[in-house]
């Protein structure tokens, strides 16, 4: 990895996308949804505080956690411009969102135990079903398919064929 002398307080594209791993293009999406920020020199080009090194290791390192990029661009815009970042400050960006990732894990967890028993089951049911059919809201409009469509005189139509089908099985309950 390409080292940078102290003396050099700023860096360009280029020197940024080695030392940070992010691709140029990713660099300027960054900048365009206001992650990091630059200045242009009198030849327009950009150049980056080296404080960028660390916003742009966060920001990727949060997008492989999953956070939003606008719930990310909230966090940055929290820290001081004036200075690098401190540990400190990473720490309290952090926990802020330690909740939503425990929700998440939950959430997939959840999903894992559920989806032997779909898949065991084989019915994916949208009427009772926890995956297709999540607390049950399509079951409270109507039972079956809700890609069934309701004809007029009560009997169900195939979604995309327009053929007649008797009114799908409960599946498993």
């Amino acid at each position: 990895m390409p080292q940078i002398p102290e003396k050099i307080h700023e860096l360009t594209v280029g020197q940024l996308s080695a030392r940070s791993g992010a691709a140029v293009s990713a660099l300027h999406f960054y900048e365009s949804k206001g992650l990091i920020s630059s200045r242009r020199t009198a030849g327009n080009q950009r150049r980056y505080t080296r404080d960028t090194l660390r916003r742009v290791a966060f920001v990727r390192a949060a997008q492989r956690v999953g956070i939003p990029l606008a719930t990310i661009r909230e966090a940055l815009a929290e820290l001081p411009e004036e200075r690098t970042p401190t540990r400190e400050d990473w720490a309290r960006l952090s926990e802020a969102w330690r909740s939503e990732l425990d929700e998440r894990i939950k959430q997939l967890n959840r999903l894992r135990d559920h989806l032997t028993d779909c898949i065991g089951c084989g019915c994916l049911s949208l009427d009772t079903c926890v995956l297709s059919n999540p607390d049950d809201v399509f079951g409270e409009r109507q039972a079956g398919s809700r890609l069934m469509v309701e004809r007029g005189n009560g009997q169900r139509r195939g979604g995309a064929r327009g053929q007649e089908r008797e009114p799908e099985s409960e599946g498993c309950r």
